[in-house]
């Protein structure tokens, strides 16, 4: 009997601001995706470790690959209560290709979309 896959979730979290605390709760949240069985895809502990967020030309490539990324996915969950820039450009995105978005604290307690 072949399983079914697991659907693939887009972990939308701050990076920008107080960075090592972002990451340290993006790593907190793909782990929560992943003990839901779901498959994580947090692209904000991957890109930074080699592009630099705060030069705006690798911004903007950074964000044509997250579109990329964002077209794999099922889903797109939101999580704490700051919705960044970036975020925000995530989730309308998602929005528009109709995904299904979930919204959680940073207590990954599920809440009513913002």
């Amino acid at each position: 009997m072949k399983r079914k896959a697991r659907e693939v979730v887009y972990v939308c979290s701050p990076y920008a601001g107080v960075i090592d605390k972002n990451v340290s709760n993006a790593r907190k949240y793909s782990r929560f995706v992943l003990t839901k069985r779901k498959i994580p895809l947090t692209p904000h502990l991957l890109y930074p470790q080699f592009m630099d967020d705060t030069n705006p030309n690798e911004r903007k490539v950074a964000f044509s690959i997250n579109k990329v990324l964002l077209g794999k996915c099922e889903e797109l969950w939101v999580f704490g209560r700051n919705i960044t820039a970036g975020m925000r450009l995530e989730i309308n995105l998602a929005r528009g290709r109709g995904l299904l978005l979930r919204w959680f604290d940073e207590n990954l307690q599920e809440v009513q979309a913002q």
